[in-house]
């Protein structure tokens, strides 16, 4: 089989996505990383809709991409107007990109309804707009939208839109499941038949609003499409696009076809990452392949197996992708599990040292801590059971004021003010501090700094970036347990960390203590 083409359009169609919003440098920067994993298109934006897209493509020119090239999408032009006075067909052109991708009606029921015109103007509207960015010497991809609706309702008309793009000189024509309405089977089936009815490479656009985009592109693939078009992390409109991240691994992994080089293919969990900073979106610890849970084990059962046999629960080997395997912790535990984990930080105890921390680990969580999403917290559990452990700093006692400074009216909801004093014992010294924040936490975490930092100045890079609070016992009102997960970074590497109990407060300092604590711990062993 000929080489699959990947086409990312994470930086369109992806930032359609509820929440999502790109600057110029995030689609840069993005852009360049796509590059470094070698995927062969990239599909800027739209120029002409917006300016921020002109100025990428103005930007993007002085870039050096060793792999991608950047394509400009953009639609067929407008009924009853010349091609070369469409605008946005001067817009694609003014673009310089190498690629244009154009967008037209493949159902007959959108160029009735929607473009309020004839069928035979849309077939001149794609004949036209095709072979006139071809005479400008562009490679130009078609993408036939509604395909799968259109061929169901007027199969003659859908097939002519895509043949009237072939032979206008489109150098792929990408069919689209622009409503992810179509499941695998049939995308097969249309593919395979199309494939026979036009003499033009195929290509698969695919949504996911049946949660099988990933699926419908590898049947395009496997009915003979060469171009499989998707975005990170499967960002984008409603359900979001096919991921091309699982696209590609099962590609490369599980059919044998060639799109992207081994050595790149363990990019891939990197990527997953980087996008999802870059787009200010949590990563998806269930996406498979790449996310963090998409090799972790639990059940002791399980962590037993894993531990003899590597594959009895695991389909790959996570290496492949860039990931790597875990191993949980928590109340369903065995002795397997945590033995793994002691392993990982290079511990090694006695048999009855295992069997305790099992039972401590059972124990507190039963009080509503939870280690398997807090694993710095699990670290810190055990080595503060060792006899030669040395915490840096010890809590001697703190305490929080939040204060209503002005009376609120209609007009003005008046100020909080969180304060928050520390006294922590550094080596011999105690150090008294005191910081101001916008809530409690905050405070409290200015005012540890505040005393740490005048002995650890490294803790500076470290930072929060989430914070979750958890009613553990519903039902039991103000005075439940309260569980607190944090999560930091100091930009290369995060943790997570966890403190229960009936106080917010105290709930929080503990999650805090160890989020800073394991920071330090870090620190000396490196």
């Amino acid at each position: 089989m000929a080489l699959i083409e990947l086409y990312d359009t994470t930086l369109r169609d992806g930032t359609q996505q509820e929440g999502i919003s790109l600057s110029v440098e995030d689609k840069l920067r993005i852009t360049q990383k796509l590059d470094e994993l070698g995927f062969h298109y990239v599909e800027g934006g739209w120029p002409g809709s917006n300016p921020k897209d002109e100025e990428y493509f103005r930007r993007v020119k002085s870039h050096q991409l060793k792999c991608a090239v950047v394509a400009a999408f953009g639609s067929t032009r407008r009924a009853g107007t010349a091609v070369q006075q469409d605008a946005n067909i001067k817009a694609l052109v003014e673009s310089a990109a190498r690629v244009c991708t154009l967008v037209g009606k493949s159902y007959d029921l959108q160029v009735t309804h929607v473009l309020e015109t004839s069928l035979e103007e849309n077939l001149a509207m794609i004949a036209e707009s095709v072979g006139y960015l071809k005479g400008l010497g562009r490679k130009v991809f078609f993408d036939a939208e509604h395909f799968f609706d259109g061929i169901k309702a007027n199969p003659a008309y859908a097939l002519q839109c895509v043949r009237a793009a072939a032979k206008a000189g489109a150098d792929c024509v990408i069919l689209c499941d622009t409503n992810g309405g179509t499941l695998p089977h049939t995308v097969y089936e249309v593919v395979r038949k199309v494939g026979q009815e036009i003499h033009a490479p195929l290509g698969i656009h695919a949504h996911n609003d049946t949660d099988t985009a990933v699926a419908s592109s590898l049947e395009a693939v496997r009915a003979g499409a060469v171009h499989v078009q998707g975005t990170i992390n499967g960002y984008g409109e409603r359900c979001g696009n096919a991921n091309l991240l699982s696209v590609i691994a099962n590609l490369k992994l599980k059919m044998g076809i060639d799109c992207l080089d081994q050595e790149r293919l363990a990019q891939l969990t990197e990527v997953s990452y980087f996008v999802s900073e870059v787009v200010n979106m949590a990563p998806n610890s269930s996406q498979p392949y790449v996310g963090a849970s998409a090799f972790a084990h639990k059940g002791g059962l399980h962590a037993s197996a894993v531990a003899k046999l590597e594959e009895s629960y695991q389909h790959i080997r996570p290496e492949l992708v860039g990931n790597s395997k875990r191993v949980l912790v928590s109340e369903l535990s065995g002795r397997s599990n945590v033995v793994w984990k002691l392993r990982e930080m290079g511990l090694r105890v006695s048999s009855e040292e295992v069997r305790r921390l099992v039972e401590v680990i059972k124990e507190r969580e039963s009080r509503g801590f939870q280690y398997e999403g807090a694993e710095a917290s699990l670290e810190l559990l055990v080595r503060r059971g060792l006899p030669d452990y040395l915490p840096p700093f010890e809590l001697v006692d703190f305490m929080v004021v939040v204060e209503k400074r002005r009376r609120p009216s209609l007009e003005n909801g008046g100020d909080l003010l969180s304060e928050a004093t520390v006294k922590l014992r550094i080596g011999k010294e105690v150090i008294h501090t005191a910081a101001e924040g916008n809530g409690p936490v905050n405070a409290l975490d200015h005012a540890a700094r505040k005393a740490l930092l005048q002995f650890y100045p490294k803790l500076k890079s470290v930072r929060l970036v989430d914070y979750k609070v958890r009613v553990v016992d519903q039902g039991s009102g103000t005075g439940a347990n309260v569980r607190v997960l944090i999560e930091s970074t100091d930009g290369s590497g995060t943790s997570q960390t966890v403190g229960c109990s009936t106080n917010i407060i105290e709930a929080s300092w503990m999650a805090l203590a160890d989020s800073l604590e394991w920071w330090l711990l870090r620190e000396k062993a490196t």
